[in-house]
């Protein structure tokens, strides 16, 4: 999906598919080839959902001349997709699926083939040294041409992916992880080709005749499987985007000249009137003009309490209507729906990257070429001072570093935790901007609440009205709602209520009205002027409150606001407002407490108010009698004495400090959820919600660490032991085949572990503390405990296959000037028994050892080297020892082997 926005510098931005990126150096690439464009002012490429985001001058750069440069890179830019409505793209995320689907299964069909063909090339090649066959007498060498017409054509389709994409990083001077793959299969490949057709030119540079059409096949076969389950757990990040998508009806009935007519969602306009049934999803943005029910937001806010609506109340589309039947008008249709607004901002969060990635970004844009450095230089290492054979051993451990080496989980470790953790918030109801925001949010230190709105209801009511000698109730209240019609101002607003819901007429009006931000309001009413506001408001204008002081002060110790009313100059009255606590706002600053913030109250009303209600609420800190253009300065304030600071507000007065604030946090903006000042956003009004978005990001950013230092260890550690280490404990080296498993199961790990997010649930107050050292372990034992099991079974499989190897019989033979000893070897086996032969070789120069008539019964040595090798004994009698000096004494018989079933 395109997400387009625009900015007062006419900047475009865009987000688009890529196809073709496979891992972090992919992301590397493209993002290099698209800032060179002239006109891009910033990109952000995420590999996890094969997105990438870019803002531009349409004035200068153009989506053709961003293609051509991604192409250029290897990659494409599907601008085509770059101007689709929601109810397009949402068919267009359907087809996508559906491609996805089709994809996966030919992963799975390619990773089967290749896993099978090579454990079949496996198995005619070692089969008979592995079981007893008494009627085959094939040996290895034998198997050769057969396993090469019946593997390549497998490792050609198989990998063809990886092959292609190398081959178009390659002709554009790149590398990527494809580079590392095709090299390290398609050497295997090719020397063992060279081994099966010219033997004896390999035989005859002292090399070994080993093949290893098995282990590309193999390598291929766990890089395709560790596609597959990487790409099915990639598909179930993006699970929140196609959930939001799949919120909105796909038709509507609208009353268009007194008959209902079913309508395509695509074809809605603004002022469309429009039915819903019980039972039915409401289509648009909407304001009812008929009926009552009671809707269930839950799908946008988080809120499991359907939402009483009735004529004048605001509906949000794909909200379902549980009750009554209802007649609403458009509002919003298309892309300015809250739903569009939510997929827009979730996509802009998951297309985002945090700062804690860039340290990856880095490392990701050289990983590939140090790669391929190393392994060339492991290959020279084992070729000049490693023991025999040192090519085939020097092939072995380069290939094995070009595929154990992995930039794919650095490059899926942070997008693909910001992509649950962003998709999970945005199914409770909290919309996340960025990566940087969430950071940011689990750093905080010190958070501050504006009252009205947030622990309020934010729908003041006037719950007292005290008039002066000489005035009574009505006048008082009829005068002070006559002057707050001009207002905006809520108080001022529910002053106006109040005096309808009494059934008084306002319809005289007043003259000459003036605001003042923070103060008051003042009128002329038939004649007399009218001042309402606070007490220091009135003292401003010189109007004496002593007779009414004392009242407001008890008002104020009650909670209330108290609102002054004097009519020409002199004091005419007192109304009381309250704003009534939000059921939840106790429990949500005991939530906010215990995750360890410094809590504080902003708010407008006078200290004595403020103070009653932080009392009711828990808080201790409060910012009393603030101004609206005060309060940024508040917040600024506090990040002076070294606080990270969050400010949660409706955003009606409040922009600026939203803004100010290291974090802002809008609450309760129902269908208004764009707030550009914020950086957290929550559709629905419960203050809760402000705890739990703080939770989740810490989740978030702690497993995005986990899966970093995951993907860097893996690195750190298993590329020395890919390059020999293994052998300096073990005398083994590590199989290529494992270095690919291992490579696909960190990636898979890195995946899965984000996708531990999505059991992420509200919790109590008591579960929101700061993470004991217990918990931190519990968080990062999941890729522990993948090390861990990985290394037992490894450990354990190396272990077995080794005490196997050591109970086996062994013959020893030495060469030296071109004399054997033993001569004649006794052993005792029965027919089917695996025997290992041990040939030191203290010649100057090159033998090759072998019985005659016994597959497989042959050995290689260097000048002062030694070599080992294994068979399988057919039957017993007397055999011949033959040897061969390459280039000094073509074969002969040089002593004889009797195999017997009695003693040795």
């Amino acid at each position: 999906m395109a997400v387009e926005t625009k900015t007062k510098q006419e900047i475009r931005e865009l987000v688009l598919p890529v196809t073709g990126m496979t891992c972090a150096s992919c992301v590397h690439h493209v993002e290099k080839a698209l800032r060179r464009v002239k006109g891009v002012a910033t990109v952000n490429v995420n590999l996890a959902t094969e997105k990438a985001t870019v803002a531009f001058d349409p004035a200068v750069a153009t989506l053709p001349s961003m293609r051509t440069a991604v192409e250029h890179a290897g990659y494409d830019l599907m601008i085509e997709r770059a101007s689709l409505p929601a109810a397009a793209e949402a068919a267009q995320e359907l087809l996508d699926e559906q491609a996805r689907g089709r994809a996966l299964t030919r992963t799975a069909i390619q990773a089967t083939a290749a896993l099978v063909v090579g454990l079949f090339a496996l198995a005619l090649m070692f089969l008979p040294k592995w079981f007893y066959i008494p009627w085959w007498r094939w040996s290895a060498e034998d198997a050769w041409p057969l396993v090469f017409f019946v593997a390549t054509p497998v490792q050609a389709w198989a990998g063809w992916r990886f092959y292609r994409a190398a081959w178009a990083a390659g002709r554009h001077g790149q590398v990527n992880m494809n580079t590392l793959i095709a090299l390290g299969t398609l050497v295997a490949w090719a020397y063992s080709v060279l081994v099966t057709f010219k033997g004896d030119f390999v035989h005859s540079g002292g090399l070994m005749s080993e093949v290893y059409y098995d282990s590309g096949l193999i390598i291929i076969a766990f890089m395709l499987v560790g596609r597959y389950l990487e790409d099915r757990a990639k598909g179930q990040t993006a699970g929140a985007i196609k959930k939001l998508l799949g919120l909105q009806p796909k038709t509507a009935t609208v009353i268009r000249d007194g008959a209902e007519v079913e309508t395509p969602i695509a074809q809605l306009q603004p002022s469309d009137l429009i039915r819903v049934r019980p039972g039915e999803k409401i289509a648009v943005d909407g304001v009812v003009v008929e009926g009552e029910s009671a809707v269930d937001e839950s799908m946008l806010t988080g809120e499991s309490v359907p939402v009483e609506k009735r004529a004048g109340d605001e509906v949000i589309g794909a909200t379902l209507n549980t009750s009554g039947s209802l007649v609403y008008r458009a509002t919003r249709v298309g892309e300015d729906t809250a739903l569009a607004q939510i997929v827009h901002l979730v996509q802009q969060a998951q297309g985002s990257k945090a700062p804690i990635q860039r340290l990856a970004d880095t490392i990701a844009g050289h990983f590939v070429p140090a790669v391929m450095v190393v392994a060339v230089l492991t290959f020279l290492a084992w070729f000049l001072f490693g023991p025999e054979p040192r090519f085939n051993l020097a092939l072995i451990t380069m290939v094995s570093v070009l595929i154990i080496a992995c930039p794919c989980a650095m490059g899926l470790a942070t997008p693909t935790a910001i992509m649950v953790g962003t998709g999970k918030g945005a199914e409770m109801g909290l919309l996340v901007r960025s990566g940087e925001a969430l950071e940011t949010a689990r750093r905080l230190t010190t958070i501050v609440l504006d009252k009205t709105g947030t622990l309020t209801r934010g729908k003041p009511a006037v719950t007292e009205v005290v008039p002066m000698d000489g005035i009574d109730e009505e006048t008082l209240l009829r005068l002070a709602a006559t002057v707050e019609q001009g207002s905006e101002h809520p108080l001022g607003r529910a002053v106006v209520e109040e005096a309808l819901r009494r059934g008084f007429s306002l319809n005289g009006g007043s003259e000459g009205f003036r605001a003042t931000a923070g103060g008051g309001v003042q009128a002329s009413v038939g004649g007399q002027h009218v001042l309402v506001g606070r007490a220091g408001f009135l003292d401003e204008q010189g109007t004496a409150i002593h007779g009414l002081r004392e009242v407001g002060e008890r008002m104020a110790l009650n909670g209330q606001t108290p609102l002054y009313v004097a009519i020409d100059g002199r004091p005419a009255g007192l109304l009381g407002l309250a704003d009534a606590l939000k059921a939840e706002a106790r429990e949500a600053v005991a939530e906010l407490k215990s995750l360890g913030l410094d809590v504080w109250m902003l708010t407008g009303d006078t200290r004595e108010t403020a103070q009653a209600i932080a009392r009711q609420v828990g808080i201790e800190n409060v910012l009393a009698e603030v101004r609206p253009e005060d309060k940024a300065n508040k917040m600024r304030e506090l990040q002076a004495a070294g606080g990270v600071v969050a400010m949660v507000g409706d955003g009606v007065n409040d922009a600026p400090a939203l803004a100010q604030a290291d974090l802002g946090v809008a609450i309760g903006t129902g269908a208004d959820v764009a707030l550009e000042a914020s950086d957290i956003t929550l559709v629905g009004g419960d203050p809760r919600g402000v705890a739990a978005a703080i939770a989740l990001s810490r989740r978030t950013v702690d497993t995005i660490k986990s899966n970093l230092f995951w993907a860097f260890a893996y690195n750190v550690i298993l590329i020395p032991v890919a390059a020999g280490g293994l052998y300096l404990l073990t005398g083994d080296l590590l199989n290529p085949g494992l270095a690919a498993a291992a490579m696909a199961l960190s990636s898979v790990s890195v995946v899965t572990n984000s996708l531990r997010l999505r059991a992420f649930r509200r919790q109590d107050a008591a579960s929101f503390r700061r993470p004991a050292p217990a918990d931190r372990v519990r968080d990062w034992s999941y890729l522990a405990g993948i090390a861990v099991v990985a290394t037992v079974v490894a450990v354990g499989g190396y272990s077995w296959s080794r005490n196997a190897a050591d109970s086996l019989p062994t013959i020893s033979v030495e060469a030296e000037s071109l004399r054997y000893a033993p001569a004649a070897v006794h052993l005792a086996a029965q027919p089917g028994d695996l025997v290992r032969v041990s040939f030191t070789n203290h010649d100057e120069v090159f033998h090759d050892w072998s019985v005659v008539g016994i597959p497989d019964a042959h050995v290689s040595a260097r000048a002062g080297q030694m070599a080992m090798a294994t068979f399988r004994v057919l039957q017993t009698g007397s055999f011949e020892l033959w040897c061969t000096v390459p280039g000094h004494w073509e074969a002969g018989m040089v002593g004889t082997l009797v195999i017997d079933r009695g003693e040795s």
